[in-house]
């Protein structure tokens, strides 16, 4: 699918990426009888809901079971099957064991769709709020993990991973997301994207942290600042010709997640930085504390995830690279 089909089908309101997903995932299911799709009872807030309209006879509940609807996945695999699981982060997180038995131990060819990830949960509270899930799924050997950036991207990622042979965790989202990548963007496991260039420093994000971080790009050139931006959605693979070159290019890397601090996309970074190209690094994202109960906005600001918090890194971060 081409971005301009896409843009047709998710529109060029704000619309939510686990609703992106839905959508995308009915579409690419009309010429792909092998696709299923498995719940725990949570359709109506993971996107699953558009599909069990369009296909019901491909449409399994299992109900609050995740345990036996991941095992249960990679049998259905086993058979030829592509089945898509959906729950919430956290969920995932409850049935760790049967996706890294009977999926990825298996190599089996399942795509894992995991919505209500990170602070971005909002009033779900702490206990919603899956922090970890990029670390523990990017642990897992075979695994490949994404977190793409906007409505866009979610549909075209959904087309990549559908034609991925292989295991894969990608997360969606539960609030509306504003459109960050323009007219035209593709989608390659694997790779970032420069948004937008600048030479003073990079910063790489996933997520909702993408638009926060081209709005602190914008705000920080009146300040003098060149900041470059990349939209890394694989957080596994990572990039790393991207990675290293960004840190030659500029000197310096700040990484932005709505993650915990440990074992994501910044570690990710990280191991890339400190084996190719040692450079000074700073680390946006959650500091190894459980979240609360607040709008999405009003934790990225606490948590430090938002505009100013992405602009305090930075500088921090530039004062070593001039030391």
């Amino acid at each position: 699918m081409n971005s301009k089909n896409a843009i047709n089908l998710i529109g060029t309101s704000g619309d939510s990426l686990r609703e992106a997903f839905g959508k995308a995932l009915v579409q690419h299911s009309k010429e792909r009888n092998d696709i299923v799709l498995l719940d725990a009872d949570i359709a109506g807030g993971t996107g699953a809901h558009h599909f069990r309209t369009a296909y019901p006879e491909r449409f399994y509940q299992f109900g609050i079971a995740e345990q036996n609807m991941m095992a249960a996945a990679g049998g259905m695999a086993a058979t030829g099957l592509t089945p898509f699981v959906t729950t919430f982060a956290v969920f995932c997180l409850r049935a760790i064991e049967q996706a890294r038995l009977s999926i990825a131990y298996a190599n089996r060819n399942v795509k894992i769709v995991a919505s209500h990830p990170g602070l971005d949960v909002g009033p779900d509270g702490a206990s919603a709020q899956c922090l970890e899930d990029l670390a523990a799924f990017r642990a897992i050997p075979g695994m490949t993990v994404i977190s793409p950036a906007d409505p866009l991207e979610m549909v075209l990622a959904t087309e990549a991973i559908i034609n991925f042979d292989g295991p894969v965790y990608m997360r969606t989202g539960r609030s509306p997301a504003s459109r960050v990548l323009p007219e035209g963007s593709s989608f390659e496991i694997g790779k970032g994207k420069i948004l937008k260039d600048g030479h003073d420093i990079t910063i790489i994000a996933c997520g909702v942290e993408v638009a926060r971080s081209l709005k602190t790009a914008v705000n920080l050139e009146k300040e003098g600042i060149s900041v470059r931006v990349v939209n890394m959605a694989t957080i596994k693979p990572i990039d790393r010709e991207l990675v290293a070159r960004c840190a030659k290019e500029t000197g310096c890397i700040v990484t932005a997640e709505d993650h915990s601090i440990h074992g994501g996309l910044g570690s990710a970074v990280a191991e890339v930085i400190v084996e190719d190209c040692p450079v000074p690094m700073g680390f946006v994202a959650v500091k190894d504390t459980f979240g609360e109960s607040g709008e999405p906005d009003e934790l990225a600001e606490k948590y430090g995830l938002d505009e100013n918090g992405i602009a305090q890194t930075v500088i921090k971060t530039l004062k070593k690279k001039n030391r």
